[in-house]
């Protein structure tokens, strides 16, 4: 059944580094061999051998209408077609960075890059060069992208200096990240006490890095009131929420407001894309028009533009389909917590927008360390089996899912019901 995959795999090992080019692409955490995909259709994902999945990945969320969606796909060909890449402006840029400031109070201009890791990594700069200081601070399970200053890992204490958390980063590049604990105000408070040389907070206020984890609303009110207290910006990384969760992120859902936010792949419908914006004051200090340098020669790529435009467009046409990708979201986590708690499996369930997250434990999640300790095994066995019967789910206990326009809702009910099949034996 899997027999071209398998191939695939042990070729692709010899040339790409353990045959993948992202390391959660490999299934180590969930075990056997990750199919290799030949093409997308609608709600569906296809691989080498033939073998049809239901997909709940979505190219890690950018694909709010499926694969191959019509008018996106249009867009693309039209544009790819007058060349791919100028290293020069397009009034696409523009047309797409004006929609994203229509939608947000807070943001009045845009700089497009062509990552995530770009988008926060660009950010924090901003933030240093804005307030002159040099320290940051981040949250254990919260991904920001591989640059070096954000691969960090717990020190001795709660809050404190992060050591590398991968060879070949310097400890002079991360003694500037402070760590502290997802929603645990306490800790947040101790690392302003013991810094007064912090340029920002970054945070997802929804986490998509440990399972889908949302910050509390007095957690973000503590670091709206920190920041502003010490002279400290805020930055949303919604690079996965943005345009997911709601019409505007998390940033249409909770309160406070950030002073930069971080944008990807949903801006991009697919392509490779991301975005970092913010007010005209601390935006005017980013080169050309100020001092603080930031480049990129295929930011802004046309055809990227082009996707996003498009897709962006058509939800804000429509911004009702966020009420039938939640209820779509609801029907799948509500089902599937009704199986565990027939057989008795202890299961944790969390909706937001078009996003949705599962754990095996005994009680909600709220940072990275409940997390561990949730049932990672049980998780893999689910995963695999799902697999087998046709259900493509997040190769990781610490990934999330979402949600398509194009998933029926008799897609989702016959999901449930291989669920079924599979906890009864979990």
């Amino acid at each position: 059944m899997f027999e071209k995959s398998i191939n695939a795999y042990e070729e692709a090992k010899k040339v790409i580094p353990g045959g993948v080019d992202s390391p959660v692409r490999a299934f180590n955490s969930v075990g056997g061999t990750p199919p290799f995909i030949a093409k997308g259709e609608g709600a569906y994902l296809i691989d080498i051998d033939g073998n049809k999945y239901l997909d709940f990945v979505q190219s890690w969320g950018p694909l709010i209408f499926g694969h191959c969606d019509k008018d996106i796909e249009e867009a693309v060909i039209k544009t790819a077609k007058n060349g791919l890449s100028f290293g020069a402006p397009t009034v696409l840029e523009t047309e797409l960075a004006s929609e994203i400031v229509e939608m947000y109070d807070n943001i009045d201009k845009v700089r497009f890059v062509s990552s995530g890791t770009e988008a926060t990594m660009s950010a924090i700069r901003l933030a240093r060069g804005v307030t002159g200081k040099s320290d940051i601070i981040k949250f254990e399970g919260c991904y920001h992208g591989h640059s070096d200053s954000l691969l960090v890992q717990a020190g001795s204490g709660m809050a404190t200096c992060g050591a590398p958390s991968s060879p070949g980063v310097p400890a002079d590049l991360t003694k500037h990240t402070l760590l502290c604990e997802y929603n645990n105000i306490e800790n947040l408070k101790k690392c302003f006490a013991e810094s007064s040389d912090i340029a920002c907070i970054i945070i997802e206020p929804i986490a998509g890095n440990m399972g889908l984890i949302p910050a509390d609303i007095e957690f973000l009110e503590a670091c709206r009131k920190l920041c502003d207290e010490n002279g400290t910006l805020l930055i949303y990384d919604e690079v996965m929420s943005g345009f997911r969760a709601s019409l505007t992120g998390a940033s249409g859902i909770v309160r406070p407001q950030a002073d930069i936010i971080t944008f990807g792949k949903v801006i991009g419908a697919g392509m490779p894309v991301g975005a970092f914006a913010s007010n005209s004051k601390i935006m005017s200090q980013l080169s050309p028009e100020g001092k603080i340098y930031q480049a990129g020669t295929l930011s802004g790529n046309p055809v990227a533009m082009a996707a996003g435009l498009t897709s962006l467009r058509k939800l804000k046409a429509n911004p009702a389909i966020y009420d039938e990708l939640t209820a779509k979201s609801t029907r799948l986590m509500n089902g599937l917590k009704e199986v565990a708690t027939k057989y008795n499996i202890p299961f944790q369930t969390t909706v937001r927008g078009s996003m949705f997250g599962f754990f095996f434990c005994e009680k909600e999640p709220k940072n990275f360390k409940d997390v561990n300790n949730c049932d990672f095994k049980r998780f893999a066995t689910f995963h695999r089996e799902m697999i087998k019967r046709g259900f493509y789910f997040a190769c990781s206990q610490y990934e999330l899912g979402f949600i398509s326009t194009v998933i029926t809702n008799e897609d989702i009910d016959a999901c449930i019901n291989a669920a079924n099949e599979i906890m009864k034996n979990l």
